[in-house]
Parts: C-alpha cells; sequence; structure tokens
C-alpha cells in the first residue's frame, strides 16, 4: 500500500452561512476509522495557526483503518455550533483510499496533486477556512469516509452535493473534534 500526501490553504470571509435545506448524514458505518491530528487532540482546542487568528492553514491529519473495500476517501470539516446554521469549513473527495493523511498547509486549489479534489465551504472559496467562531467556543467536526466507488462530482462540490453522492457508498467512517474560542486581543 502506497503513501500519499495532500496539501492546502484557507480564507477568512464575513458573511453568513445560506439557509440549508437539511441533509441528511450518510448512516454510521459498520467499521470505523481513526482520523487524528499532530495539531490538536481530540476534544482539545485548534492552535491559533489554523484559525483566522492566525496564519489559516490547514490542520495535518492522519487516518487508519480504511476497510479494503474502500476505493476513495472523503473528508467534511464544519462547525454546527455556528450561530446561522452548520458552517461548512472543508470539503475533499475522491482522495485515493491508499492516502493516509494530510500534510499542513494544503493549497487552496480544486484538483489535488496527489489525486482527488476540493470542494467550496461556506466562506465561498475552494479549500480550507479555518475557524473564526464569532463568540463563544465552537466545536469543529472533522469527518472522514471510506467510500467503495470514485464519486460522479465535480471539482468545487458542496458539502450538500457530496453527501448526496456518498449516499449508499460509506464503507467506514471516523471524526476528530477540535474546540476554538477566539481571544480579545
Amino acid at each position: 500500500m502506497g503513501c500519499a500526501f495532500l496539501v492546502m490553504l484557507p480564507g477568512c470571509a464575513q458573511r453568513q452561512p445560506e439557509a440549508q435545506a437539511p441533509v441528511a448524514t450518510p448512516p454510521v458505518a459498520k467499521a470505523e476509522m481513526k482520523l487524528t491530528s499532530a495539531a490538536f487532540k481530540e476534544g482539545q482546542p485548534i492552535p491559533r495557526t489554523y484559525t483566522c487568528d492566525g496564519v489559516n492553514v490547514s490542520p495535518p491529519l492522519e487516518w487508519n483503518g480504511v476497510t479494503k473495500t474502500a476505493k476513495t476517501i472523503a473528508i467534511v470539516a464544519d462547525d454546527p455550533d455556528a450561530p446561522g446554521g452548520t458552517w461548512v469549513h472543508w470539503v475533499l473527495y475522491n482522495l485515493p483510499a491508499d492516502n493516509i493523511g494530510m500534510v499542513e498547509n494544503m493549497p487552496a486549489t480544486e484538483k489535488l496533486a496527489a489525486g482527488g479534489f476540493q470542494g467550496q465551504n461556506d466562506f465561498e472559496k475552494i479549500g480550507y477556512g479555518g475557524p473564526c467562531p464569532p463568540s463563544g467556543t465552537h466545536r469543529y467536526f472533522f469527518r472522514i469516509y471510506a467510500l467503495d466507488s470514485e464519486l460522479p462530482l465535480n471539482a468545487g462540490a458542496t458539502k450538500a452535493q457530496l453527501l448526496s453522492a456518498m449516499e449508499g457508498h460509506v464503507v467506514s467512517q471516523g471524526q476528530l473534534i477540535g474546540t476554538y474560542k477566539r481571544v480579545s486581543n
């Protein structure tokens, strides 16, 4: 099994999330994947570097437990605590299933050099947009899905388009949760 790593960059815009029709999260798969980051531990604060208060680059991620039937990987990072509804920070899909992680600071490009695509976040940009909560401590869910097929999506897809295309194709999944609270200067 080969190892491949990917890379990306974010933006921090000030706009309200659009009203979204409820999108069902794919059902919990039988197999569980483990998603980790060298930057923060499960349930712990996300370092400022990966937020709008810092450099706003994507954190490094690593995973294991991908089932042998998986063909591709998808990742969604979002904030369910946003005032106007869940705010999407990152959408990736059709990553090769033999990838075991992504390096810090992925470029904000639709097509990734190691394979796969990045979609549009709620900052209306391609790639990663770091935590930037207006107030309080927010939770950031990084969810990973192993899929049994390549998805028929063009680059730049939204979270809603991704979840719809993933329906019936999730063979394993996992998540990592980080938190962030902005500090006044």
